[in-house]
């Protein structure tokens, strides 16, 4: 799933806590401290809902347009992800 911000994918794990993979490019943000940044907020949104998060790898790519947005607008895009990848993985369980 995606926006125009950042493409989450999600995979189901049997068993264990929910795990973070992050893909944040030069081409995405071109300026480590830009990337750094994308990263934090990132961690930052797992953090405040991997406990809501079914098991499984839960894997964020960035897009161009997130380097410029503010950090309200990037938390906004992955919790509506976190949700969106939250009710999927739970629809391939049952």
């Amino acid at each position: 799933m995606s926006d125009g911000l950042f493409t989450l994918i999600a995979a189901p794990r049997t068993r264990g806590p929910a795990r973070l993979g992050l893909a944040v490019s030069k081409r995405c943000a071109a300026s480590a401290v830009a990337r750094n940044r994308l990263k934090r907020v990132i961690r930052e949104s797992f953090r405040q809902h991997h406990v809501q998060l079914p098991a499984g790898d839960y894997v964020v790519m960035c897009r161009p347009a997130a380097a410029a947005q503010p950090n309200a607008v990037l938390f906004a895009s992955m919790a509506g992800l976190w949700k969106r990848a939250g009710r999927k993985l739970e629809r391939q369980r049952d």
